[in-house]
């Protein structure tokens, strides 16, 4: 079986940061999906509330650069929660832990010489919980030769769903 979420959105809420008896972090959140598109030629937008969780060091750092409104792709997993309410009455939801997060766009609460604005603003690479704490240090990127071809960048956000191809 194959179970895996990828999500582009803006979070709904600052994160709730809590730590289990083992000691390690549990950050809950809510994130918001849209989807853009066109419907018998009107333009349309649905949007999913989605609970997330995240854990360990990736709690932490989401709890440090991220709050209510911050831009973040995540990956994990969809998971069912059940439980029974107050009145006895049986309850579930869906909701997603994530495994890998990328923060997108800047974050105020941040700051300039934070490592984990510039790791993302600089090289756009996703945040790991199992490698070390400290970022990597930067590498040179190689210069282009003659024969390598400039790769298109692609605006996400930007791109109106109306049944057309993908442009990647």
């Amino acid at each position: 079986m194959f179970n895996k979420v990828v999500l582009v959105g803006n979070l709904t809420r600052d994160i709730e940061l809590r730590y289990a008896q083992s000691g390690s972090a549990i950050g809950a959140c809510g994130i918001a999906v849209t989807r853009r598109f066109n419907a018998n030629g009107e333009r349309r937008e649905e949007t999913c509330f989605i609970d997330i969780t995240f854990y360990g060091r990736t709690a932490e750092v989401a709890n440090q650069y991220l709050s209510k409104g911050s831009k973040v792709l995540i990956e994990g997993r969809l998971r069912l929660e059940q439980w029974v309410d107050q009145n006895g009455q049986n309850r579930s939801k869906h909701s997603v832990q994530v495994e890998n997060m990328e923060m997108l766009g800047s974050n105020t609460n941040a700051g300039a010489n934070s490592p984990y604005s510039q790791t993302y603003n600089d090289n756009h690479q996703s945040f790991d919980p199992y490698e070390s704490q400290s970022p990597k240090p930067r590498t040179q990127t190689p210069q282009k030769t003659q024969n390598q071809e400039k790769i298109k960048e692609i605006d996400v956000d930007a791109y109106d769903s109306d049944d057309s191809d993908l442009p990647f």
